[in-house]
């Protein structure tokens, strides 16, 4: 029922108008409705507490229905949206994972990654469970999907003083031959955040692999110091 009421009521909201331009930005096989974020998440809001879920197995077979059944780029924003709801916040827990892989690998492009690597498999996994999800990251950051490692690299790009530097060195490092784009951006992008709170540290980073970090790399870590 949820996923029928949510489809109708982002359809409700479209904007035809705005839809083959947010489609060509993002490079996207999948139309859009024309969402902006805000009536977006408004819609989800309200739905999402209008339809509450039983349970934890119920809220996993939710999102990946709505995920898997898209039509539009922003039915998967809105299962994105329903993995980060607050009234399922004590099902964040490591069964929560394969969820989590399955939007990473097969939604694969940034729109779609980046928020979960950050707010879902950094924030809500990797804090609650370092133990397990350290070693789940170190197997990501060697896994032949490119968006597992960028996940692997991202992870911890909000934690600040509370970055475990291993770690993030140890995801880095088997990209740091990679000519794929999106991880280099990657590697620049988490050195970049993790310099707002010690750039000394990442200068030294820096200088210490000046030959192995791209030049994009290199460019966005020390953009900010």
């Amino acid at each position: 029922m949820l996923e029928r009421i949510l489809r109708r009521e982002l359809r409700r909201v479209a904007d035809p108008d705005r839809a083959e331009g947010a489609q060509a930005y993002m490079k996207s096989s999948i139309p859009f409705y024309g969402i902006g974020a805000t009536p977006l998440r408004k819609v989800c809001r309200e739905v999402f507490a209008a339809h509450p879920l039983p349970s934890a197995a119920a809220w996993r077979k939710e999102v990946l229905r709505i995920w898997r059944g898209a039509r539009f780029r922003e039915e998967r924003y809105a299962a994105i949206e329903l993995t980060g709801y607050k009234l399922y916040r004590d099902y964040q827990d490591l069964d929560a994972l394969p969820m989590y892989e399955e939007i990473i690998v097969t939604g694969a492009w940034w729109d779609y990654v980046d928020a979960v690597a950050i707010h879902r498999v950094g924030e809500h996994l990797l804090r609650r469970f370092p133990k397990p999800m350290k070693r789940e990251m170190l197997r990501w950051s060697v896994d032949p999907d490119m968006w597992k490692r960028r996940t692997s690299i991202l992870s911890q790009i909000t934690f600040k003083r509370d970055t475990d530097l291993d770690l993030l060195y140890s995801c880095i490092e088997p990209s740091l031959s990679s000519k794929e784009f999106f991880l280099r951006k990657a590697i620049g992008w988490a050195l970049r955040q993790y310099a707002w709170t010690d750039p000394n540290e990442v200068r030294r980073y820096v200088r210490e692999h000046e030959g192995e970090l791209s030049a994009l790399s290199r460019r966005e870590a020390l953009k900010n110091v």
